[in-house]
C-alpha cells in the first residue's frame, strides 16, 4: 500500500487543504482484503464546509474541532483519494496527519499478514462404486449369464 499526501494552503486566512492518494499493490488486490476503517487523529474544523476561518472565528476563536474518518481501498478498485479542510493555524503544522497515515498502515498491515496466512486450496475428489458393492453385482450377474448361457 502506498499512501502520499500533499497539504496547500493559499496566504491569508484561508484554511490548508490536504489531498491524499492510497494506493493497493497488485499483491495487495489479489489477497481480497476488507477495507480498513478507522477514526483519524486528522481535525475536522467547524464549518469545513468554508475555505477561509477568519480571526476570531470557529477554530481561531478556540472552538473544538473533530475528526475525520479514513479508510483503505477496496480491493477491487485499489485506490481511493481523499480531500480534506484543515484547521487554519499559525504555524502550520499538522503532525495528526503522519501519525493518522502511519497508524492507518499498521491496521492495514495486521489485515494483510492475516489474509496472507490463509493458504490456497486445490482439492479434487473422485469415488466409485466399493469393492464390497462390486462383488455383490458381479455375482449376480455372473449368475444371470449362467442360467442364460444354458438356456434358462
Amino acid at each position: 500500500m502506498i499512501i502520499e499526501w500533499n497539504i496547500n494552503k493559499k496566504r491569508g486566512n484561508f484554511r490548508p487543504v490536504l489531498t491524499y492518494t492510497i494506493t493497493l499493490e497488485n499483491f495487495e488486490k489479489e489477497l481480497g482484503l476488507p477495507q480498513v476503517v478507522m477514526e483519524s487523529s486528522i481535525p475536522e474544523p467547524p464549518d469545513s464546509w468554508s475555505a477561509s476561518c477568519l480571526p476570531g472565528k470557529c477554530e481561531r476563536s478556540g472552538e473544538n474541532c473533530s475528526n475525520y474518518r479514513i479508510y483503505t481501498p477496496d480491493h477491487k478498485k485499489g485506490v481511493v483519494e481523499g480531500k480534506f479542510i484543515l484547521p487554519w493555524r499559525d504555524n502550520s503544522d499538522y503532525p495528526e496527519i503522519q501519525e493518522s497515515f502511519t497508524m492507518l498502515r499498521d491496521n492495514f498491515e495486521t489485515v494483510l499478514k492475516q489474509a496472507y496466512h490463509s493458504q490456497p486450496v486445490d482439492m479434487s475428489g473422485r469415488l466409485e462404486l466399493s469393492e464390497e458393492t462390486r462383488k455383490y453385482i458381479a455375482s449376480g450377474m455372473v449368475s444371470q449369464r449362467f442360467l442364460e448361457a444354458v438356456g434358462l
